[in-house]
């Protein structure tokens, strides 16, 4: 199974950033997304920035992934 998650850019080195998921910061080639910026939302794939995205978007899509984390937690 393929997913790509939101993520928050933090900083931009040439076609690398620094992303920001849940706490956590992570690598992100940029090259798929040339226009990017700090501050901008992007979806991460293995490693690769493949849209951006706005932040309602993007904060939905992870209220429904922390959802579902829930829903799986109860159920182990």
């Amino acid at each position: 199974m393929c997913l790509a998650v939101p993520a928050k850019v933090v900083s931009i080195d040439g076609e690398t950033a620094l992303v920001e998921l849940g706490g956590l910061t992570r690598q992100a080639r940029t090259m798929l997304v040339p226009s990017v910026k700090v501050g901008d939302y992007v979806l991460l794939h293995a490693g690769f920035a493949i849209q951006t995205l706005d932040e309602a978007a993007a904060q939905e899509t992870l209220g429904l992934l922390a959802r579902m984390a829930e829903a799986g937690a109860g159920e182990a």
